[in-house]
């Protein structure tokens, strides 16, 4: 996906390494014009960005896969229990579901 704005690669290490993310400078302003179009490459692309102020680097930008997997460190299943449910949409339910869910569970255990 080109976003239409100039952005600069700073550290690539997919031929190593093909699942490793590219981190990538943008200036604040375009980040915050093209925020949108921004999170959907950050997302799809496994890319994270650097964003400037002045030029001095000031936030990054990663998705939460790249979070989840690089930052917490938590163990792969846990990551993948946690992004499965995420895509089925199991994040989303409500306080009263999830103890539906859990009452039927037990009923069915018991």
């Amino acid at each position: 996906m080109t976003l239409g704005y100039q952005i600069t690669t700073i550290c690539s290490s997919r031929e190593t390494q093909p699942d490793s993310p590219i981190t990538k400078l943008i200036d604040a302003l375009t980040a915050r014009t093209r925020f949108g179009k921004l999170l959907d490459e950050v997302d799809k692309e496994q890319v994270r960005v650097v964003v400037s102020r002045r030029g001095k680097a000031k936030v990054v930008i990663l998705s939460v896969r790249d979070y989840l997997r690089n930052i917490i460190k938590q163990p792969e299943l846990l990551t993948k229990i946690q992004l499965s449910a995420q895509e089925a949409g199991l994040d989303k339910m409500s306080d009263a579901e999830i103890d539906a869910e859990i009452a039927a569970y037990r009923s069915k255990n018991d």
